[in-house]
């Protein structure tokens, strides 16, 4: 799904980011020449909710699924993987209260990340209620807070006052000390949530899908019920989150659709590409065509197209460089495989094949090349 950049302001004031008041420091508001106030969007999920209410994308009572990629603006302090302007990859269901979804959404996740090729990753799951268990915990939170609010630091007394559950978030090593004397909601869910949570655990559990409990996580949105969940890779270093999410039920409500329950994720694209192998991103090049003479590019491009049409990966220099410079530029390239075209071969409807490896060289007929090369390049790679 595609949102604008920008949104009625209003999109974003239901609880967002914190509360309305933390929340408006963070966001890009400005107000346009008929007088709307607008918001460049900071998040992904209120956006998408809006168009699915507003288009009634709810009418046929299935499960409905989305994704986004996109810009996304906050006013935070810049450092390594979090900018001003970033992008974030995001997934969203809406549709059921099932913890299979919850399951299955986590599992689309860690399946992509790992398919990525990033090292070290972390599961953490946790819940955090909705309005039936949670009342009576933030009572008991905000209690064995004040006790030690002296002793915080002043951002997590600032969060005291707006919200006690983003105490939890506080990276602040003495606020972490404190934040192991506070009771976590896990201890005082509802007997429904907490069946909800063991159902979720019990999925990931029987697919094989290593987990870590954690009781303090809450994540940093406010619309959050039951399911939260976060994604880490040592690979980023202190901060090492790669993606988070969660369950939402109410939230579509709150923005003027039905009682329809939601859950995803979000990652940011910026992060990812921090996390990733060196090496990782660009794709394979299966060959490299070099040309003895530059009247010959224009047969060699013919060709070249029609190995792409058939799904193998290949490039060219066509410069008009000699055949030493094309030769080194393709054994730069990584290409396994070098299509040499020359004025006495494409006479004969042929051209000659340079494994660039071994420097073994055959003539192969241009009626079969494309054959020949995808019988090579699967040899060299069977699993793909």
């Amino acid at each position: 799904m595609r949102t604008p950049i920008f949104e009625d302001s209003s999109v974003f004031e239901k609880g967002t980011i914190e509360t309305l008041q933390s929340a408006q420091k963070g966001m890009y508001r400005f107000v346009d020449l008929g007088g709307h106030e607008l918001t460049l969007r900071p998040e992904g999920t209120p956006p998408v909710i809006r168009a699915y209410v507003e288009h009634n994308l709810s009418h046929s009572k299935d499960v409905a699924r989305f994704y986004y990629i996109g810009p996304m603006f906050r006013y935070e302090r810049p450092q390594k993987g979090r900018y001003r302007q970033f992008h974030q990859i995001g997934v969203e269901v809406f549709g059921s209260e099932s913890a299979a979804l919850d399951a299955e959404v986590i599992d689309m996740a860690m399946t992509w990340l790992g398919d990525l090729g990033i090292e070290s990753l972390q599961l953490f799951i946790n819940s955090v209620g909705d309005h039936d268990d949670r009342p009576a915990y933030m009572e008991k939170l905000i209690e064995a807070q004040k006790d030690l609010l002296a002793e915080m630091s002043e951002d997590s007394r600032r969060r005291h006052e707006l919200n006690p559950l983003r105490v939890f978030d506080s990276k602040d090593p003495q606020d972490q000390l404190l934040i192991e004397k506070f009771p976590t909601i896990l201890d005082h869910l509802s007997p429904q949530n907490k069946a909800h949570f063991d159902e979720v655990c019990a999925y990931l559990s029987d697919w094989g899908i290593d987990y870590n409990i954690e009781p303090r996580l809450v994540r940093g949105l406010d619309y959050y019920r039951r399911t939260v969940f976060e994604v880490t890779s040592s690979a980023l270093g202190a901060q090492d989150s790669l993606l988070g999410g969660g369950r939402y039920d109410g939230l579509v409500e709150q923005m003027g659709g039905d009682n329809i329950p939601g859950v995803g994720f979000a990652a940011g694209l910026e992060r990812i590409v921090l996390a990733l192998p060196e090496g990782a991103g660009a794709a394979p090049i299966d060959c490299y065509i070099v040309t003895v003479s530059p009247e010959l590019i224009p047969q060699a491009m013919k060709v070249m197209r029609d190995l792409r049409s058939h799904g193998l990966c290949c490039t060219a220099d066509f410069q008009g460089r000699s055949v030493k410079a094309q030769m080194k530029a393709a054994n730069r390239s990584n290409a396994p495989i070098a299509v040499i075209f020359g004025p006495d071969e494409l006479s004969k409807g042929v051209c000659t094949l340079k494994m660039m490896e071994s420097g073994e060289q055959q003539e192969v007929s241009l009626e079969i090349l494309v054959e020949d090369l995808q019988r090579i390049v699967h040899m060299a790679n069977p699993g793909n």
